[in-house]
This record gives structure tokens, C-alpha cells and sequence, in this order.
């Protein structure tokens, strides 16, 4: 295919804007820093962690899953296939169609098409064009407020390249189902028995909670349900304390909002010197989501560095892409406070908002002992 069906010229997208860009949807796929310093108006940003990398080239995962704004993505499921699709990295001049894609630019491309978008990517990228139509750019940045350094653990699409292996372990499922998709059977590789993340933190699945045997050897008296309807075994014997979050392993789900209440659970857990077991249905999605969060919070670990943490101790964890958002969104959040803020007194909050949802969450800090 030749290069003039492929791209379109800084030229042709001043003439667009200026005419008001009606049919047009530009997509940024550089890092989200760089997307709040300055990007073209009206640019929706496509930001994700070189951890999920490997498993959107993989090819089941839709574009609109990666994109974290809850608006943003309305917008580019209403659009994407009647508008024009314009993609823009940082300076790509020239990109081939030819093979498999080298460069995420090229994958996000193929995967647009795949879908039945008309797309395109943008001669020279964002460098060129603020050269030449400075004006036509804009910034998400409060200059009363400096910005703290880029997290090093999210990548945009435009600084990676692809590796051809995928084999690490994460399951292909399809964050569009309706259904559940733990509901399949326990993967072989997962152990029989909770994990031990940290001394007090265990992670598991359904069955875990309802031996006895385990508890006791783990000397687990906090249980906390990430699903909406499985029962809590031991409920009503008084020797457990448990708490539900009623969410269920969908792509519409908004696992954040409930963050701080998960985060406050486990630290009572561990302030009365117990086991906490953190559970879903196979233990691969949601107590996963909800295990990250807390090292991340807690470890002030960015979410690869948490990711890894857990990953290494089982091996089978794979979150939907959706709370991988939400993780993405809350370590945004968290970075806009310095390493030290985790070592501040009791009467400094966190806030945070998730891209499913425009509330506003408080996040109960610790006191470090």
C-alpha cells in the first residue's frame, strides 16, 4: 500500500481543524505525560503499561478497552467508524505496511483497520505539527502546579516496540463479554493453596475460603469477597471477619471505588495480627486488582514494580484490561505525591478519581510504624 493511503500530511489536519474537524477523531498514542504537556486539540490519548503490551498484540482486546477517559471512549465508540481516524506518535515520519507491525504506531494502525476504521497516521507526528500550527495545540497541565516527574512504569504507545514473544502467561480473555470470565476452571498451574504476598497478605481463590484447614495454618481471620454472590462460608460463626465488593469480572466494572475501603480492611488485619485472604472466583482478576492497589499504596510501589511483585509469586494473574486502567489511573494519582508523602502525618489525604466514574474518592493514609 502507498504511503498517500496511509498518512496524512500536518497540512491536510490544520485544513480539518480549522474547518472544525467535524468528521475527524485524532488519536495520541504517546505517554500520558506527554499528552498533558501538549497534544493537538481535540486528541483523545491512548496510554498503556508495557505490561499489557504483549497481550494487545495478542489480537482480542479492542481499542476502545486501552483508552482510560470513560468520555474519550463514548466518543471513540460513537465515531471510529464513521469519522476519520487520524494517529499520531511523537515524530514518526514514515511507516511501511509490510508484515507484522514493528512499531506500536503500526500495531494500533492494523488493529484500527481490523475493526473497520478508516485510519491514518499523522507525517512527522506531534513534533512536526506544533512546529508548524503551535496554535492548534493545547495542555492539560496547571502551570500553577508543577508536575512531578513522569512515572517510568507507563509507557504510551509511540516509546515501545514489540517483542514476538508473548509467552507470559496471561490468559487471552475478552474484556467485551458479558460473562464472567473466571468462571472457567481453576488453570492446573494455579497452587492449591492462598498465596503469601506479605507476612500478613494472602491471595487466593474461592475455594481457599472455605477451608477450614488453610485458614487455620495461616492463621487467616480477615477474608475479604471480590465477588457479587459467592457466600462468605463462615459468616455467621463469628470466627471470621469478612467484607464483600460486589463487582464481578466485566470491562464495565468500576473495581476503584472501592480501593480505600479494601486498602483500610487489610490494614486492620494486620494491625490486629492476622492473616487476610483477598479472594475472587479463580483468583487471576479482581483480588489481584484490589492486591496491587494495596502494594502500590502501601509499598508506594509504582504498578509495574506491584504487578511484578505479585506476578512472581503466582504466576497466573491476569487482570481485565479495564482494572488495569483503574490501576493506571490510581498510580497517576498516587505520583502526584512525593515519596515522602507516604511517611506524613495522619491528617494528610489522598484523593483520586477513576475512569469509570467521576466521584471523587478519599484514600485513607497510614502512619508509618
Amino acid at each position: 500500500m502507498s504511503n498517500v493511503t496511509t498518512s496524512k500530511s500536518v497540512e491536510w489536519l490544520q485544513l480539518e481543524l480549522e474547518s472544525g474537524g467535524g468528521s475527524l477523531l485524532l488519536l495520541d498514542c504517546r505517554s500520558h505525560e506527554l499528552y498533558e504537556s501538549s497534544h493537538v486539540e481535540s486528541a483523545i490519548n491512548l496510554a498503556i503499561p508495557g505490561l499489557m503490551l504483549r497481550r494487545f498484540k495478542k489480537g482480542n482486546i479492542p481499542i476502545r478497552t486501552i483508552i482510560p477517559s470513560h468520555e474519550d471512549k463514548e466518543k471513540f465508540m460513537r465515531r471510529c467508524k464513521t469519522d476519520t481516524v487520524v494517529v499520531y506518535d511523537e515524530c514518526t515520519v514514515e511507516w511501511k505496511e509490510s508484515g507484522a507491525p514493528a512499531s506500536v504506531l503500526g500495531l494500533l494502525l492494523h488493529k484500527l483497520r481490523e475493526e473497520g476504521c478508516e485510519a491514518f497516521y499523522l507525517e512527522g507526528g506531534f513534533v512536526k505539527f506544533h512546529t508548524e500550527y503551535p496554535e492548534h495545540c493545547e495542555t492539560l497541565l496547571d502551570s500553577s502546579c508543577p508536575s512531578s516527574s513522569p512515572p517510568m512504569s507507563v509507557l504510551g504507545f509511540g516509546n515501545l516496540r514489540i517483542s514476538s514473544d508473548c509467552s507470559d502467561g496471561e490468559s487471552d480473555r475478552e474484556p467485551t463479554s458479558a460473562t464472567e470470565p473466571e468462571e472457567s476452571p481453576v488453570p492446573s498451574n494455579q497452587p492449591a493453596f492462598p498465596v503469601q504476598i506479605l507476612p500478613y497478605l494472602y491471595l487466593g481463590c474461592a475455594k481457599d475460603s472455605t477451608n477450614l484447614d488453610v485458614l487455620g495454618q495461616y492463621n487467616i481471620k480477615y477474608i475479604l469477597n471480590v465477588t457479587p454472590n459467592l457466600p462468605n462460608m463462615f459468616e455467621h460463626e463469628g470466627h471470621f471477619r469478612y467484607k464483600q465488593i460486589p463487582i464481578s469480572d466485566h470491562w464495565s466494572q468500576n473495581l476503584s471505588q472501592f480501593f480505600p475501603e479494601a486498602i483500610s480492611f487489610i490494614d486492620e488485619a494486620r494491625s490486629k495480627q492476622c492473616g487476610i485472604l483477598v479472594h475472587c472466583l479463580a483468583g487471576i482478576s479482581r483480588s489481584v486488582t484490589v492486591t496491587v492497589a494495596y502494594l502500590m499504596q502501601r509499598l508506594n510501589l509504582s504498578l509495574n514494580d506491584a504487578y511484578d511483585f505479585v506476578k512472581r509469586k503466582k504466576s497466573n494473574i491476569s487482570p481485565n484490561f479495564n482494572f488495569m486502567g483503574q490501576l493506571l489511573d490510581f498510580e497517576r494519582t498516587l505520583g502526584l505525591h512525593s515519596p515522602c508523602d507516604n511517611r506524613s502525618t495522619s491528617e494528610e489525604q489522598l484523593f483520586f478519581t477513576t475512569p469509570t466514574n467521576h466521584n471523587v474518592f478519599q484514600l485513607d493514609t497510614l502512619e508509618s510504624t
